[in-house]
């Protein structure tokens, strides 16, 4: 019995293909996926492909990547056209401030009012 898949996180199983979900961009360091609970008509989750716990675990090293991670959002948010309507992007750290999965991401999330935070 594989016991790593039992005790991988979700994004992990997601990366290795272990868990089906709606890929919306990957390449080798990170991934882009449909929120399968969305909050918004947009909801995007960007993640590396790097096992990282969240920000607060976060090195030096890894500041390319969160900056990949951001400038991949602006990029989407244009090419998918609601860049110009507004979006919000939400960096969750640690549980007492909501990060559900263990593994650091971004949520992109547009096409909602946002005035009523949280959604």
């Amino acid at each position: 019995m594989n016991f790593d898949f039992y005790y991988m996180c979700v994004f992990c199983q997601i990366i290795k293909k272990q868990i089906n979900s709606e890929i919306v961009y990957e390449d080798e360091k990170m991934m882009v996926i449909k929120d399968i609970n969305p909050k918004a008509p947009v909801h995007l989750l960007l993640f590396p492909k790097r096992h990282i716990e969240s920000l607060v675990t976060l090195r030096l090293k890894d500041r390319l990547l969160i900056e990949g991670l951001i400038w991949k959002a602006k990029s989407l948010a244009e090419e998918q056209g609601f860049a110009s309507n507004g979006y919000k992007l939400v960096l969750n750290c640690g549980q007492g401030a909501g990060q559900v999965v263990p593994h650091l991401h971004l949520h992109l999330l547009s096409g909602a009012d946002f005035s009523k935070w949280p959604v």
